[in-house]
């Protein structure tokens, strides 16, 4: 086994090791020869992830919600509907919350912007000036995000925040910011892992992997650019927002089917000061787990 993945847990103010679904997979594709090939010739493509995904729809997948909830410890009381009530392990796996179970942070201050899913987060204050993200010097370029080279010169030097959502999360997405946002653009590529086992390996596959963009306009922060990115047995993202009509922070923007995924925020320069604790973290490239509606920053 490789080199484990560890994380700073913001309630519990700790380092904890995380405990990868898939992991023995993970590290065969990623971590060896033979496992890359595969994995370069099958795994990263569409029809593998929408077999995949056809598969955990069937309801003979149902089986499977239980032990996963057992197994990875999931609190069942939050979630909008009783775990024998899903149809599939899509259904569960794509499962709305109950009213309250995320607060979301100062609600009725648009000065303070929110984290956009549960799960682990990295955060830079200035993207290009950003030693690395997975690992030192394993970076990518705002024109490789974005697929828009004058889209990337607008928010040259802003602030970045990846989002990276575990199976075992919560996957549903949420708007960080409250504005007037627009269609969803569709940016196609491949469905790579986004695990760090992946990402440590080559940090580009965030930007070669499907992925959606949406701009939405603010008062307090500007534009600000909102990406889905699809993976491994996640070809299907759904936006589930009317473009053009005004939301608050913290309202649903869409969901994730089976699988990890991940989003990135992107703010321009000098628009947004990120909390301490998430940037000290980040600079280490230790990601930071937190959930939903808990503070990201607020506007400068």
């Amino acid at each position: 086994m490789g080199e484990p993945i560890r994380f700073y847990d913001r309630q519990k103010k700790t380092i904890a090791t995380e405990q990868i679904y898939g992991e023995r997979w993970l590290r065969l594709a990623y971590e060896t020869a033979a496992g890359r090939a595969t994995m370069a010739v099958l795994l990263k493509r569409a029809g593998f992830s929408r077999w995949y995904g056809w598969r955990m729809s069937r309801p003979a997948s149902a089986a499977r919600v239980q032990p996963f909830i057992r197994d990875y410890a999931l609190n069942a009381g939050e979630f909008a509907q009783a775990p024998a009530e899903f149809k599939s392990f899509n259904d569960f796996f794509s499962r709305a919350l109950k009213p309250g179970a995320r607060p979301v942070a100062t609600p009725h201050d648009p000065r303070i912007a929110v984290l956009p899913a549960d799960g682990r987060h990295l955060v830079f204050p200035d993207v290009d000036a950003a030693a690395g993200f997975y690992a030192k010097g394993a970076k990518f370029t705002l024109a490789e995000l974005l697929g828009d080279g004058g889209l990337a010169a607008e928010f040259a030097g802003g602030g970045l925040v990846i989002s990276r959502l575990c199976p075992v999360d919560y996957h549903r997405f949420h708007f960080p910011v409250a504005g007037t946002p627009g269609a969803a653009r569709l940016i196609n590529g491949w469905l790579y892992s986004v695990n760090p086992i992946a990402l440590r390996h080559n940090i580009r596959y965030l930007v070669v992997n499907k992925r959606y963009l949406t701009l939405i306009e603010t008062t307090e922060f500007g534009r600000v650019a909102l990406l889905e990115i699809g993976a491994t047995n996640v070809g299907t993202v759904e936006q589930l927002f009317a473009p053009g009509r005004q939301v608050t922070k913290g309202d649903e923007k869409g969901l994730f089917k089976f699988g990890g995924s991940c989003t990135v925020t992107v703010f321009a320069r000098g628009r947004i000061r990120f909390d301490t604790d998430l940037v000290a973290q980040s600079a280490g490239c230790i990601e930071t787990y937190a959930k939903m509606g808990e503070r990201l920053g607020e506007a400068i």
